[in-house]
């Protein structure tokens, strides 16, 4: 069940969206993957402090919900963190030291590379989900992740499941699709990643939303007042060879959305949805 904010005040906003997936024709259509500058891989917004102030929250009350690590792909997820606390050292208001890393709020966070998937979702805004292909898999599975801000989904009913079967109920994700991106996967090359971007109008604000596949989708009657956008990168490990699939979360009014990205979703509109394709 979802943890809803009871206040107002309470809700975890962006002032601006930095993109219009709706109406970029690289984005508009499945999978709308483009190339991706390494260095701007990880982004920090000015959500940054409250995002991850509900993201060690959530660490803290429900672990079991937002963090899953399958033995094997350990390796990697030690991988992922040494990645992010190299790029972090070269970013403004980070003090990254071998023990530990102080973030721009201030607080400090003791690396751990006992549980690396839980320190790494502790310092970014991302949500941060590792892919692999087991010898003699047809598909990549997900084999651990920290997902603190789920769109309508829940980590438990998808990890160490495939692709297509991750994607279950997304409806335009048929088997061309799957195909198109298992190749995509297949192709990533270290140091060359890639992104996507989507966009929902919510109801309700909350960044975490975890929903069942069985649960009815909720209706709301006339404009939503949220949008839901993520930005969602593709990249791969050098040495485990593990694909890192990162998720950063807006949530902005509508009202907040620029003068061309209104004019442009009066051409190409997005309907209301609680399930993040």
């Amino acid at each position: 069940m979802a943890i809803r904010n009871k206040h107002p005040e309470a809700m975890i906003l962006q002032k601006s969206l930095p993109y219009s997936p709706w109406s970029d024709p690289r984005m508009s259509r499945l999978p709308g993957i483009q190339p991706l500058d390494p260095a701007d891989w990880l982004v920090m917004d000015e959500a940054y402090g409250p995002q991850m102030a509900e993201r060690d929250r959530l660490i803290a009350e429900l672990p079991h919900k937002v963090h899953a690590l399958e033995g094997a792909a350990i390796p990697a997820a030690r991988e992922l963190l040494d990645l992010i606390l190299s790029d972090l050292a070269g970013k403004n208001g980070f003090n990254v030291t071998p023990g530990a890393v102080t973030r721009p709020d201030g607080t400090t966070v003791k690396v751990n590379p006992e549980n690396p998937l839980i320190t790494a979702g502790r310092l970014v805004q991302e949500d941060l989900c590792l892919m692999q292909r087991p010898e003699g898999a047809m598909e990549h599975i997900l084999t651990g992740a920290i997902l603190c801000f789920p769109a309508s989904w829940t980590l438990a009913e998808k990890f160490m499941r495939p692709l297509i079967r991750i994607h279950k109920p997304v409806i335009p994700y048929d088997d061309g699709i799957a195909a198109r991106v298992q190749r995509l996967f297949e192709g990533l090359r270290p140091g060359r990643p890639l992104w996507r971007a989507n966009a929902h109008f919510y109801a309700d604000p909350t960044l975490f939303q975890p929903r069942p596949e069985a649960a009815p989708r909720s209706k709301v009657e006339g404009p939503a007042p949220f949008l839901r956008s993520e930005r969602q990168c593709l990249l791969r490990l050098p040495e485990t060879g593990a694909v890192v699939f990162s998720i950063h979360t807006y949530m902005i009014r509508r009202k907040d959305l620029t003068d061309e990205q209104k004019r442009s979703l009066e051409e190409h509109p997005i309907e209301y949805s609680d399930v993040a394709g």
